[in-house]
C-alpha cells in the first residue's frame, strides 16, 4: 500500500440491538477521544436528580446537559464504543453503576463493518481507486433501573460482582499495610544500639539519605520512575559508588 493514500474512512451504520427500550433513552457513543469526565457529566445528568459538582475552579463552558427532574429521569442508558474505545466505555458504565445503585446490565458484543478508501498517489500510474472493509469490534451496554431478562445472554444482576471488587480492594490495602510494616521494621540493636552509643543501622525510623546506596537508588527512582525499582536493594549499584 506504499503507493496509495487513505481517502476517508466510512462506518457503517449498525443497528441497536436492545429492542423495546423507552422512548427517551439515551444513547453515550464513546470515542477514541472522548474525555471520561464529559461522558459520565452527561449520562449522571440523565440518570441523577443532581448532577455531580465540580471542585476547583469556574467550570470551563456553561452545562449544556442541565440535570432533569425525579419525574423526567431516564430508567435506561446505553453506552457503546467500537474498536479502541471498547476499554473506555466499559470504564463509564462500571463508573455509573457505582453512582447509581441498583442497575440491571446487559451486554452485546458485535462487529461493526468500517469502508476504507485509498487513493493512488500518481493517478498517471494506472492503478484503480481501492475499498477495503474491515470488521472492528464494538460493545453495546444496557443500564437499566427496571428488572431485565435474567434468561437472556450478557446479564448481569445489581451487585454481581460486588463481592469480587470487595476482595480486590481488601487484598490491595493489605499489600499496602504490608509494605508500610516492611518499612518500619528496619531492625532492633544494630551498630552502637546500647546506652550511650552512636545511631546505628536501622535505628531510627526514616533512612539516611547521605548513605551513598540510598542516594543512588533515590536518583535511580527519579531518572526512571516507571520501573519497579526496589526497596530492599533490587538496584544495581555500579563499583565504585559504595
Amino acid at each position: 500500500m506504499e503507493n496509495y493514500r487513505k481517502a476517508g474512512v466510512v462506518e457503517q451504520p449498525c443497528p441497536c440491538p436492545f429492542t423495546n427500550l423507552q422512548a427517551n433513552t439515551p444513547e453515550v457513543r464513546v470515542r477514541d477521544g472522548s474525555k471520561i469526565r464529559n461522558l459520565m457529566k452527561f449520562a449522571l445528568s440523565r440518570m441523577e436528580s443532581k448532577a455531580p459538582v465540580e471542585s476547583g475552579g469556574a467550570p470551563e463552558e456553561p452545562d449544556q446537559n442541565p440535570p432533569l427532574s425525579v419525574e423526567n429521569l431516564c430508567r435506561q442508558i446505553v453506552f457503546t464504543g467500537v474498536g479502541p474505545s471498547v476499554a473506555k466505555a466499559i470504564t463509564c458504565v462500571e463508573i455509573l453503576k457505582r453512582r447509581v445503585r441498583g442497575l440491571h446490565q446487559c451486554t452485546r458484543l458485535l462487529y461493526r463493518t468500517v469502508q476504507e478508501k485509498w487513493e493512488p498517489l500518481e493517478p498517471e500510474a494506472g492503478l484503480d481507486s481501492l475499498t477495503v472493509s474491515r470488521n472492528v469490534p464494538g460493545i453495546w451496554v444496557l443500564l437499566s433501573r427496571d428488572p431485565l431478562d435474567t434468561n437472556q445472554p450478557g446479564y448481569q444482576a445489581p451487585g454481581s460482582f460486588d463481592a469480587l471488587w470487595a476482595q480486590a480492594i481488601k487484598g490491595e490495602l493489605e499489600g499496602q499495610r504490608h509494605q508500610q510494616k516492611r518499612k518500619r521494621g528496619g531492625g532492633g540493636g544494630g551498630r552502637g544500639g546500647g546506652p550511650g552509643g552512636g545511631a546505628g543501622r536501622g535505628k531510627g525510623p526514616r533512612k539516611q539519605m547521605g548513605h551513598p546506596r540510598e542516594v543512588w537508588r533515590r536518583a535511580a527512582m527519579f531518572a526512571n520512575p516507571t520501573r519497579q525499582t526496589s526497596r530492599y536493594g533490587a538496584v544495581e549499584v555500579p563499583d565504585g559508588v559504595l
